[in-house]
């Protein structure tokens, strides 16, 4: 023991806000989870909670994903007790805009999380858990080895083609084509080699801006209607698509969402919308998985289980698999007198 620290017994004034989080990623995608230390969250369901959130609380969004205390690309998730009877526990999702309206890469991570805490007790021989996002219900379950969660899969909520072969001006790029889909979120999918972009971590800072002018530019000249909840009524980032690096994989996504984050894994709920894409064009077959690369090489396989229709949208229901880490807990401290404490943010 460092004997200068041997007597150390610091602790922080009564008056500081104290947040405990868990932190994961699931290929390479950050999730830091809110555990305790949070005011009361009001509400019936997931998206009424998701509001009083951020109608009450947002500067404890802003605080923890934005620096100091995180970064431009982090991301979180608020989880509570589920607000239907079916439900194992409810989650909304934060990050540097906002709030989502899905998250594959951290359902994924959650599975894995609730079962290894023992937060939700499971049948170990065939763990399931139903959770509510404020998509939907979706339904996880896991391959535990030695009492390890080595792999978590999920099924989504209904995914479909909601744009087919648009095309958009887009300053600096000239008429970009495109497809919207939905997989709990809405994309735009855009072709890399049609536009010239390179798909790899060296690429990531034209990846971002070429994302965000595509979505601001889809936004100005389409409408993004959800076709019953309003609060899901909007896009929420651009997928670039095209071949792997490995050749055993079916493709690679890179995906910008929200304000210019770049995701690190290969997006759950992007990989949901593809599957929802690509069998609305006749290239994907029910129960035919694909395995698709993140920027970093990490994979997720997505797979078409049921053929649906979802607000007379003819839809699948996805079945994402992927596998996630811990990656430390931490204890966050709010001083009322921080003139930062509510974050900043470079981007």
């Amino acid at each position: 023991m460092n004997k200068l620290l041997k007597d150390f017994n610091w602790k922080p004034p009564s008056n500081w806000l104290k947040i405990n989080t868990i932190d994961m990623h699931t290929g390479g995608e950050p999730l830091r989870i809110l555990m305790d230390g949070l005011p009361e969250i009001k509400g019936n369901s997931v998206l009424e909670k998701r509001r009083f959130f951020k109608e009450n609380y947002d500067q404890i969004r802003t605080g923890l994903m934005f620096e100091p205390r995180g970064h431009a690309d982090m991301y979180g998730a608020v989880i509570s007790e589920p607000s239907t009877a079916e439900a194992d526990f409810d989650v909304f999702f934060i990050h540097n805009e906002g709030y989502s309206t899905m998250c594959g890469h951290a359902v994924l991570a959650l599975t894995k999380f609730a079962i290894e805490t023992g937060l939700i007790k499971v049948d170990k021989t065939n763990p399931k858990l139903a959770i509510n996002v404020p998509a939907g219900t979706v339904y996880a379950t896991a391959k535990i080895e030695d009492g390890i969660v080595v792999e978590s899969a999920f099924k989504n909520v209904p995914s479909y083609l909601y744009l087919k072969d648009k095309t958009v001006e887009v300053e600096g790029l000239g008429t970009v084509k495109f497809d919207v889909a939905f997989g709990g979120a809405y994309y735009a999918f855009v072709e890399a080699d049609s536009i010239g972009l390179e798909m790899l971590p060296e690429s990531y800072q034209k990846c971002i801006d070429y994302g965000r002018k595509i979505k601001n530019a889809v936004m100005d000249n389409f409408k993004i209607k959800h076709p019953f909840e309003e609060d899901l009524s909007f896009l929420y980032g651009t997928i670039f698509t095209g071949k792997p690096e490995n050749s055993n994989h079916h493709s690679r996504n890179v995906c910008i969402f929200a304000e210019g984050e770049l995701d690190r894994s290969a997006t759950g709920s992007g990989v949901s919308a593809r599957a929802g894409l690509h069998f609305s064009k006749g290239e994907l077959n029910l129960g035919q998985p694909i395995t698709i690369e993140s920027i970093l090489g990490s994979t997720m396989t997505v797979e078409a289980v049921e053929k649906t229709t979802f607000g007379g949208f003819d839809s699948v229901i996805p079945k994402v698999t992927g596998s996630a880490s811990f990656t430390g807990a931490n204890t966050f401290y709010f001083d009322p007198t921080d003139p930062y404490k509510e974050g900043f943010i470079f981007r």
